[in-house]
């Protein structure tokens, strides 16, 4: 089940991408549901993470971008775990986003930014790894973050093609990051295959296209409405062996996240 905030339905700048990705959706038979008492539409960040034994780990919601922002932190204990009724709830004091933990297939790997030691300053590096393998039941592999990206987030970097593979934003050579982490994903065995990626300017995540929502069969890709859609989309479907349905998400887009930043699933 696909899950999304309520506010998507009631915000009327949202409800154009809204009403697209929800009729990809319906056309294609994947089931979705609405949470409401979310504060803000990226339910990834604040909901909990599952793992390979069926777990689910909420970590604590308290990043720093929302410091001056108190009012947009969504408390998933109290507003939202009650009407879940999750089996296998476990709690942590770890300051960690869900956009920030990229699973591998089998969820055995996990890839997570720098921004993690940033977030808990009272761990050490080596400590806060140890006990995050042990909660996420996965091997975690630390990338570089972008310094003047909000979140730092790993899932608008890298996503899974397999357990080996993954893709990465191909323009990132223009900050000489891509060099970094394909470095640091190459030292744990993992290739990065260069994927299309348009920089935009603020806070923007028009361009980020691999910020997609994947289900079992298929891979809903967020396009934009530019001259690289199309190009993308063909990318996509040499890359993944799944159907590929592009969904036009501009207007969600340009407030900072795209799919997989406003999805969660059980």
């Amino acid at each position: 089940m696909i899950y999304f905030s309520s506010l998507l339905k009631t915000n009327d700048k949202y409800k154009p991408a809204t009403e697209r990705l929800f009729a990809a959706l319906t056309a294609h038979g994947v089931p979705y549901k609405l949470i409401e008492n979310t504060r803000d539409i990226w339910l990834r960040d604040f909901m909990p993470v599952k793992t390979k034994s069926g777990k689910y780990i909420s970590f604590r919601y308290e990043p720093s971008y929302l410091n001056d922002y108190p009012e947009l932190r969504t408390d998933f204990r109290k507003k939202i775990a009650p009407s879940l009724s999750l089996e296998n709830l476990v709690y942590s004091d770890i300051n960690l986003d869900g956009g920030n933990i990229v699973f591998s297939p089998s969820r055995k790997t996990a890839v997570i930014s720098d921004r993690i030691f940033m977030e808990n300053w009272n761990y050490s590096s080596a400590e806060l790894v140890q006990e995050l393998e042990q909660l996420l039941e996965a091997r975690v592999i630390i990338i570089p973050s972008l310094s003047s990206d909000m979140t730092g987030h790993a899932d608008g970097m890298v996503r899974f093609v397999d357990e080996n593979t993954v893709i990465g934003n191909a323009s990132c050579y223009l900050f000489g990051l891509e060099a970094h982490i394909k470095v640091a994903l190459r030292n744990h065995g993992i290739e990065v295959i260069d994927f299309s990626y348009l920089d935009s300017k603020g806070d923007s995540a028009v361009g980020c296209y691999l910020n997609f929502l994947e289900t079992e069969q298929a891979i809903f890709l967020p396009v934009f409405g530019v001259d690289m859609d199309s190009e993308t989309v063909e990318t996509a479907k040499n890359i993944f062996n799944k159907t590929i349905i592009p969904v036009n998400i501009n207007e969600i887009a340009k407030d900072g996240g795209v799919l997989n930043c406003i999805s969660w699933e059980t």
